[in-house]
């Protein structure tokens, strides 16, 4: 009998639900609404946090040696280059490689200027390996004046094909690969080259506008290229670099080499990888507020989407008052009742969030190719729905206090 009971409500509570079509559908785009702006406001968040630690994740450094100024991975202090050499010789060190990490401006063949990132590395080295070429490879950054960019930073920078040429400081700058997965919302177009390339753009300054070609009155600009200089120059031991990249030895101690490096690099600090990437995303997420924003977004689309379940229920529950008023009478409890209305929450739960993350899978993927990374996981997903679940529960609170008040003798009244 008790069986029979659930199965009639569970019916009553589906028929009453599903029996008006067009007031279901609101309710479902309501929560639709709900669940995308939670899905990619908390996507958004994961992946921008995600991009500003993604390189150095990326890299096979167990240690790093940073300038105790260093902020984040893009924003640190130089190091002089001997601390390169000073970390090769403590005992322990399999492997140390340097990188230069510079904030410059790039000039297009156009004359526009545009905030760039550039990376010097070892083309030869085998700690900063962050990248997958989709057009080139990371040997050709050997070469003089060679860069390569992501193939989502191309519009910005103005680069149609490999070996279209820029502008660093006065110098010229050849593209030579594209890269994939490097174009960041924090760092801007990401140009990777060599460490001797690297030195030559850092102590460039910046040049005027190119000069034109034709500077006949009317007749467009074309802006001449400047020629490449000679020969690169080594890097000496007055220059600087951005960190020294550690690996250790197979079998050692990661700690125990901190501290030995620590000693013998007394003016630096040293970090794991695991704390360099802490320090860097803790740093974009509490100096950047984008956290806020996108929890205020979320947050909104929660409160439009309970307002609208809530509405919805209520108003289903005051169409069907004699039905709950004649559950009461023969004996149903206020639980069993309660029941009804919390399927129905689930049942808009459901419908309303498995459309709402497809299309927030969608519209992460479309975005992708845009190089802005909409990051939704396993975890992430079950969380929103949880909150779905939560959200509609919550709503379902104005039509259970609608039923509280409903008296058993309704139903014998005519």
């Amino acid at each position: 009998m008790a069986v029979l009971t659930r199965w009639l409500l569970g019916s009553f509570a589906r028929d009453s639900l599903f029996e008006n079509i067009p007031r279901l559908v609101i309710a479902q785009a309501g929560i639709l609404f709900a669940v995308t702006l939670v899905t990619l406001q908390t996507g958004i968040y994961q992946g921008f946090t995600r991009s500003t630690i993604e390189l150095i994740v990326r890299s096979r450094a167990d240690l790093w040696i940073t300038s105790k100024g260093m902020l984040n991975l893009n924003l640190t202090p130089p190091l002089n280059f001997t601390n390169l050499e000073q970390a090769r010789q403590v005992k322990g060190v399999q492997r140390a490689e340097a990188l230069i990490v510079w904030l410059g401006l790039w000039r297009t063949a156009h004359n526009r200027l545009t905030l760039v990132t550039f990376m010097g590395i070892d083309p030869l080295g085998q700690l900063f390996a962050p990248v997958s070429f989709a057009q080139g490879k990371i040997a050709d950054l050997g070469r003089p004046y060679s860069v390569s960019i992501d193939q989502n930073s191309r519009e910005d920078l103005q680069i149609e094909q490999p070996g279209d040429r820029g502008v660093i400081g006065s110098l010229p700058a050849r593209v030579v690969g594209y890269t994939k997965g490097t174009k960041s919302l924090v760092f801007g177009p990401i140009l990777l080259t060599s460490l001797l390339n690297a030195k030559a753009y850092i102590s460039s300054p910046l040049a005027a506008n190119l000069p034109c070609s034709v500077a006949k009155p009317g007749v467009e600009c074309e802006p001449v290229q400047p020629s490449f200089p000679p020969q690169l120059q080594p890097l000496a031991t007055t220059d600087q670099i951005g960190y020294v990249l550690v690996q250790a030895q197979a079998g050692m101690n990661i700690d125990q080499l901190k501290q030995r490096l620590a000693t013998a690099l007394p003016e630096t600090q040293v970090l794991t990888k695991g704390e360099m990437a802490r320090q860097t995303q803790t740093y974009w997420e509490q100096r950047s507020g984008i956290g806020i924003v996108l929890g205020l977004g979320a947050g909104i689309g929660i409160v439009v989407g309970t307002v609208v379940v809530g509405q919805i229920l209520y108003a289903s529950v005051s169409e069907h008052l004699r039905e709950f008023a004649t559950l009461k009478a023969i004996g149903a409890s206020n639980w069993t009742i309660y029941g009804v209305i919390g399927e129905q929450a689930l049942w808009m739960a459901i419908l309303g969030y498995i459309p709402g993350l497809l299309l927030s899978l969608a519209v992460a993927e479309a975005i992708a190719t845009q190089g802005i990374v909409i990051l939704i996981t396993p975890f992430s997903a079950a969380t929103i729905f949880g909150i779905t679940l939560l959200m509609c529960f919550a709503a379902s609170v104005f039509a259970i206090r609608k039923i509280t008040q409903v008296d058993p003798a309704t139903v014998f009244r005519s």
